[in-house]
Parts: C-alpha cells; sequence; structure tokens
C-alpha cells in the first residue's frame, strides 16, 4: 500500500479532486444546510461524487469533513455528531479509494474552527478546542493526511498545524486563502505565510480557494520561492454569479482551469487541485493535461528587489485642452448632450488623497463628472457616498456614486441618501450587489432587505416627497436616478425585463456593466430603445493579455472578442497597454451613436490610461 510520504515524495504533481460543495448543491443540498451531515443522511450521494473524482484521475479525494466542528456543526443544531460525521466522511472517502483499483489518498478535510463573524467574539483557547476535538475524530478513523484549508488568518492556521501535531501523527497540508489583493483576510502576504509556515510541522504548504486560477498563480509563485517544503494550490472555478435568491453558478470552462493548473505545476507546485465550482469534469481536463508532467524546481530567490516598471507621473502627462460640460447629468441628459464620466474606486484603507489627485488631473482634462464604483472586495474601504461627498467638497466636481444594497437595511439606506442629498449629490447609480467572497462556499448570509429595483423605487418615492413608509417628508430630493445593466447577460431576455422593470420603478437612465464587444450592446439597445432611457457606457481599457484572459473566462457576463485576445497576445509587454487603449477607442468610436455618454474606468484609477480617450472623445 502507498504510503502518504511515498505519495507527497513521489516527484510527479499530484492531483487533489475538486469542489464536495458544488456539486452536493448541483444534486439538490440547500446552501444553508450542514453538507457534512449528508454524510449521515446521504451518504450514497457523498460516495457518488468521490466515486466521479477518483474517475477522473483525482490522487488525493478529501472526506467531506470541512466545517465538521462543534461550532459549525452546532449551527444547524449538529454539536454532538461531531464523531459520528467525520468518522463516516472518512469512511466513505476511504470505500471509494478503494473502488478506484489504484492508489489513492484520502485526507480529512479541516476548516477554521470559526467563521470570520464568530471569530469575533471566540477566543484562541476555544478554537484550538474545537479544532483538537475535530482533528482526534478525524486521526482515529484513519485517513493518510490532513488538509487544514480556506484559513484566511495566519495566526488560525498556526494555531490548527500545532493541535494537528499534538494529537496525531497525519502529514498535514496547510492552506490558506487570499483575497484578490494577494493578502490574507487577516492582511498577510503569500511570503510572509509560506515563511511562518515553512518552519512549523506540516508536508505541504499552499493556497485554495476565495479567487480563480489567475489570481491564484501569482500567489502560487510567490509561495514557491519562499517557501522551504511542497506547495499546494487549488483555486475556484472563477467568480461565483448570483443565479436566484440562494444559488450561485461559477463560469469557468475546463479547459481554461487544465490550462492554468498546468502553468501551476510549470512554476513549481507539487499539489493542484480544485475548490468552489470545480467539478469532475474539470479535474480530468486537468488530470489529463498533467500526465507525466512534474513540477518544475523551485525559482531561486532574487539577490535584490526587482524594480517596478516606472509610469508616468500624472504632473508629468501633457495635458489635453478641453473645456468642461456644463450642466448637471440631470440636465446633460435632458439636452440630449454626449455625457462623459470617468469612474474611480475609494482606495483601499480609507486614505484617499491619491484619489483626490487623480480626480484632479482628470477635471482638468474636461471631465464634469465622476462616477464613484464601489470595491468589490472584503478590504476596508471609505464606501461610495462618502467618497463621493468627500471628492465633490474637495475636487469640486459633480459625483455619480453607485450605492449597493446588500448587507444593508432600507432604513439605512434611506438615512444615507437623504443626507448625501443634503450634501449636494444629485446623481446615483443603483445595484442590488454581492457579499465578497471570504474563502469557502460563497456566502449567502448577507442583508437584502431591497434588491437595485426596490432602492431605485425608494429614490423615487423621495423624489416624490414620501418615505419608505409612505409618510411625507419636509422636501422632497431631485435625484437623478440611474441603474445597472449587464449587456452581456447570460439570458438577455430576462435581463432586459429586469431593465424595463428599474425602467417602471423610476431609473431615468442605465449604466452598462464594462463593455469589449459591440453585438451584445446593440441588441439590448435595440430592446431598450422603445422606452427612451439613455444608456451610458461603460468601458475600461485592457492592460495585457492576462488581464483580457482573466475577463474572458472568470469573470461571468463578460465577453472578449477572439481578435482583441490575439491582439493583445501577440503585443509585446511594454506595448500591451496602447493595443488596449485603442481596442478601447476603436469600440468607443463605434459605439457612440447607439448611447448617450461613456464612463471610462481606468484599471488601478491610473489616470494617465485615460487621458488619449478623452482626447478622442474631444
Amino acid at each position: 500500500m502507498t504510503t502518504a510520504g511515498e505519495f507527497l515524495s513521489s516527484g510527479r504533481v499530484l492531483m487533489c479532486d475538486g469542489a464536495m460543495g458544488t456539486m452536493l448543491h448541483a444534486a439538490g443540498a440547500a446552501l444553508d444546510r450542514s453538507l457534512p451531515e449528508l454524510n449521515l443522511s446521504d451518504p450514497d450521494l457523498v460516495s457518488t461524487i468521490h466515486d466521479s473524482y477518483t474517475a477522473a484521475g483525482a490522487d488525493i479525494i478529501g472526506a467531506n469533513t470541512f466545517g465538521a466542528n462543534r461550532l459549525w456543526l452546532g449551527d444547524h443544531g449538529f454539536p454532538d455528531k461531531v464523531e459520528d460525521i467525520n468518522a463516516t466522511g472518512v469512511r466513505l472517502a476511504r470505500e471509494a479509494a478503494a473502488r478506484a483499483g489504484r492508489p489513492v489518498l484520502v485526507a480529512g478535510s479541516v476548516s477554521p474552527a470559526v467563521t470570520a463573524i464568530q471569530r469575533r467574539g471566540i477566543g484562541s483557547s476555544e478554537r484550538i478546542e474545537v479544532l483538537a476535538e475535530q482533528i482526534r475524530a478525524l486521526s482515529a478513523a484513519g485517513p493518510d493526511l490532513l488538509v487544514l484549508e480556506t484559513f484566511g488568518y495566519l495566526d488560525e492556521l498556526v494555531e490548527a498545524v500545532g493541535v494537528a501535531a499534538d494529537v496525531c501523527d497525519l502529514p498535514v497540508i496547510a492552506q490558506a486563502t487570499f483575497a484578490d489583493d494577494a493578502h490574507t483576510l487577516g492582511g498577510e502576504t503569500p511570503r510572509e505565510v509560506a515563511r511562518v509556515l515553512s518552519e512549523l510541522p506540516v508536508a505541504v504548504i499552499g493556497t485554495n480557494c476565495t479567487v480563480g486560477p489567475q489570481r491564484m498563480l501569482t500567489v502560487a509563485e510567490d509561495l514557491v520561492r519562499s517557501a522551504s517544503v511542497p506547495v499546494s494550490a487549488q483555486p475556484n472555478a472563477g467568480q461565483p454569479r448570483r443565479v436566484g435568491a440562494r444559488s450561485f453558478e461559477f463560469s469557468i470552462d475546463a479547459g481554461y482551469f487544465a490550462r492554468y493548473l498546468g502553468r501551476f505545476a510549470a512554476a513549481g507546485v507539487s499539489l493542484v487541485g480544485g475548490c468552489c465550482g470545480t467539478t469532475p469534469s474539470h479535474i480530468r481536463a486537468a488530470a489529463e493535461g498533467l500526465v507525466s508532467q512534474s513540477p518544475a524546481p523551485a525559482p531561486a530567490r532574487a539577490a535584490g528587489a526587482v524594480r517596478p516598471r516606472e509610469e508616468p507621473a500624472l504632473a508629468d502627462v501633457v495635458p489635453v485642452p478641453a473645456a468642461g460640460p456644463s450642466g448637471s447629468l440631470a440636465e446633460q441628459l435632458a439636452a440630449g448632450k454626449f455625457v462623459v464620466a470617468a469612474g474611480i474606486t475609494p482606495p483601499a484603507g480609507g486614505w484617499a488623497g491619491e484619489t483626490e489627485e487623480a480626480a484632479a488631473v482628470l477635471a482638468s482634462h474636461g471631465v464634469g463628472l465622476l462616477a464613484v464604483q464601489p470595491r468589490e472586495n472584503a478590504r476596508t474601504h471609505m464606501d461610495a457616498i462618502n467618497m463621493a461627498l468627500q471628492l465633490r467638497q474637495r475636487a469640486g466636481i459633480e459625483t455619480l456614486p453607485t450605492v449597493t444594497t446588500w448587507d444593508r437595511t432600507i432604513m439605512s439606506l434611506q438615512a444615507d441618501l437623504l443626507g448625501a442629498h443634503a450634501l449636494g449629490v444629485r446623481s446615483v447609480v443603483c445595484t442590488t450587489g454581492s457579499p465578497p467572497v471570504l474563502g469557502d462556499y460563497p456566502a449567502v448570509d448577507g442583508i437584502w432587505e431591497v434588491d437595485s429595483v426596490g432602492l431605485t423605487r425608494l429614490l423615487a418615492g423621495l423624489n416624490e416627497g414620501r418615505d419608505s413608509n409612505g409618510l411625507a417628508l419636509t422636501a422632497r430630493t431631485s435625484f437623478c436616478i440611474g441603474a445597472r445593466v449587464n449587456p452581456g447577460a447570460r439570458d438577455p431576455e430576462a435581463e432586459i425585463a429586469r431593465a424595463r422593470a428599474k425602467i417602471k420603478a423610476g431609473a431615468r437612465f442605465l449604466v452598462s456593466r464594462p463593455v469589449y464587444e459591440l453585438e451584445t450592446l446593440r441588441e439590448l439597445a435595440s430592446a431598450l430603445e422603445d422606452t427612451g432611457v439613455p444608456i451610458l457606457l461603460s468601458v475600461t481599457p485592457l492592460r495585457s493579455f492576462t488581464e483580457a484572459d482573466y475577463l474572458a473566462h472568470e469573470v461571468p457576463g463578460v465577453t472578449i472578442p477572439g481578435s482583441a485576445l490575439k491582439a493583445l497576445e501577440k503585443a509585446d509587454r511594454g506595448e500591451a497597454r496602447s493595443v488596449g487603449a485603442a481596442l478601447a477607442a476603436d469600440l468607443l468610436a463605434r459605439a457612440r451613436p447607439m448611447v448617450s455618454g461613456v464612463i471610462l474606468t481606468a484599471p488601478d484609477d491610473d489616470a494617465t490610461a485615460l487621458l488619449p480617450l478623452l482626447a478622442a472623445l474631444g
């Protein structure tokens, strides 16, 4: 019988399985139920999923024990089932491994002891006690190794490694989860995680969940450079897309996933696999692509710091003479003027100095409207309304904040909007939004007391002089109300119907999601032409083939034309930005007759990237 140690030291790239939760939910399990408890109530379903992954080529399968600790199970009424659920989970996986007809290892899956919310009230000693109880139960059931996965805080992962070393002698794979900014939820970098974990009794360190293959590749490369033990990586199948009140889907196809897992192996990653959204199809494609591939040797650490590519300073950019548009957004739309706005996101951390500088440069080049768009990650940042107020007051420019409704009650939304109106904000874009993914299977516990249609209706009521309860206000507001629309939506008819619902609720203009091709925009504009509601086109210049590849495969509802992908792939690294700008300028020229304005957004709020487009618009 092949031991875990022999497997891990075999010198070939090992394939882990994919998501258990995705498969269970696809089979009908509700998002809010305890998935580990299915080991007891529906063992055949769990066994079938294990079998599908071994048939796909997985070398390691994880027992259905993620979250099978006293606290997580207690939230679902099963605090006394820790031993039974973990023991049965290992047994089901062990039986599936035996049926595979080849060596397959079984891993006991261990989540953090607490959720991010529970962490605020549960200290280290209780976390350690909870983990020790689960790991003892797992160890007694006889897995080949332990996988500590989806840990967003390094201190909790260090605790878990210590617990595992104290209560069992199983090899440990310790995996942290990183957000889009390549930091853990606790703020640690891959280098910091690698250096800390490499000093602990672990067989492998790695990363899983939260992000898709492209974002995770950057993290994995840093882990390989800094770790003294093998590295693992198990990305999600891209970003989740909400398709119902309590359901999500992932859009990455198996071919793209397999291509990136090959790049993980080439970067020196020893164990690869999948997390949220991945299925046996993803694992099969990746396993077939990795046959006989060995992980590349870890690259030598650089002797000195790598100098970043220098970008032109804002002050060094030659101004383009332009006069700012006259009138508010509402006045420009009413007069049929072509609206030109620039998109800006609130900075992480709360300090807005650089954002104010960018706003000032854009204003000097004729931009008379700043669209303040929410930052879509879990890092602390100023909200869009406050950022809009600050820019309005300090930069003296009209602002258009996008207001999301998730995790907000209707009363708090109403209070913020009335306050913003009192301070001069007159235009708002309404969107429902989703909570940022915080590590494990996408959360559905945010507050949605109203969605974007409800928020639009609330603003229309304020404009008519009544609050959310229908009571009269002392004065009416005068908001110019906008709403989001996605030309690239997977179900165009449903998107058009929802756009009409927003218009009926009171939306006076629509703002598209970022668009990179015109066919879907043309169809949307034609379908809504009878409403007479203007559409503002969102355009974001592409910076590289890597970015375009990510958007095309990992972001739901985005279409990148094959010609654009080829042009960026052929471009030298130094030329990619200019190619992206040229593509955006061509798109703008062809789209202008279809829309009533444009919102230009530069990645990372680099105002210099927008200046050629502003010049082209005249």
